[in-house]
């Protein structure tokens, strides 16, 4: 009796389970059906923000920053980063005054200064970062382009596999490349495109010996595999002189930020330590400190800054 008793119980528990588990799966598929719905297969929700963001991409001056962004190697749209340096300059504004004790003008003035020079030390720091990124792939695209003119490719068909082989940012210019030569362009204004595109002496030289292989002939492969040789011992003695010169450069990142963050950690200790630098003498004073700042930070970039 007992026995079947709970092999009942057993069966309503199994059937109860099974039901609702049911009425969970029809649940999951409606709220996947409402969730694919909101969010449409290729189209992206547009907030207000969104919708400004984009409009301001359009603009001229957006234009003028996108080239910016593109050359530092920075993955933001201009609006994207107008954003970042709205959300710093507020998060600077309220540290200041919760951590240094400054108050709302002196907050404003100091965060507008800190957001203005990291954003043109960025740009500095980072000029030409996706040409330099380039040059460094020049021997590994030698590499590539010799071998294949080896194994009996055609250089269009090389140019082609560097550009599936390649990684960013010489996959974008190499397929450029090969879509414009596959249209019919000619090969020496198809590289010299993209030669102005670039616009670096290393790349120059590159472009030259194609140019002059495509129409006087000869072994190719052993002249990339050449070029190849002596772009990496370029790039072992640039990697070497920037280890050198490495403590020089932070030390030329640090001296601008040292006494600013003591000014303000004395101004945290001692009430209106600042105050004085709001006068006549103190706008003077303040004024010969961020010029030798700068001076101080452009000399040392520029002693350290060894061409090869």
């Amino acid at each position: 009796m007992t026995e079947g008793l709970l092999a009942m119980l057993t069966i309503l528990v199994f059937i109860v389970g099974f039901y609702f588990y049911l009425g969970y799966r029809k649940e999951k598929r409606e709220w996947r059906k409402q969730v694919q719905q909101f969010y449409r297969d290729g189209e992206r929700r547009k907030s207000v923000l969104v919708v400004i963001g984009a409009k301001y991409d359009q603009t001229e001056s957006a234009k003028a920053l996108e080239q910016k962004l593109v050359d530092a190697n920075i993955g933001f749209t201009p609006s994207e980063f107008l954003g970042a340096l709205i959300v710093s300059y507020m998060g600077l504004i309220v540290g200041l005054q919760n951590f240094f004790n400054l108050n709302m003008l002196a907050s404003l003035f100091v965060a507008l200064l800190l957001v203005e020079g990291g954003r043109r030390v960025l740009f500095m720091v980072r000029k030409n970062k996706k040409k330099q990124l380039l040059v460094e792939q020049l021997p590994e695209i030698c590499r590539i382009l010799a071998n294949a003119t080896r194994s009996g490719m055609t250089l269009n068909q090389g140019i082609q596999l560097v550009a599936q082989e390649i990684a960013e940012p010489a996959k974008s210019e190499f397929k450029r490349l090969a879509h414009e030569l596959s249209l019919g362009i000619d090969f020496g204004a198809a590289i010299r495109s993209m030669e102005k595109r670039v616009d670096d002496k290393e790349f120059q030289l590159f472009t030259a010996t194609m140019l002059i292989q495509k129409k006087a002939g000869g072994n190719l492969y052993a002249v990339l595999d050449e070029m190849s040789q002596t772009l990496d011992e370029r790039k072992l003695l640039k990697q070497e002189i920037k280890t050198m010169t490495a403590e020089q450069r932070y030390i030329s990142y640090i001296v601008p930020v040292i006494p600013i963050f003591l000014v303000l950690m004395m101004n945290n200790i001692i009430d209106g330590f600042l105050d004085p630098l709001f006068t006549g003498l103190g706008f003077i004073l303040f004024a010969f400190f961020l010029t030798g700042t700068i001076l101080t930070f452009v000399i040392v970039r520029k002693i350290t800054n060894i061409r090869v």
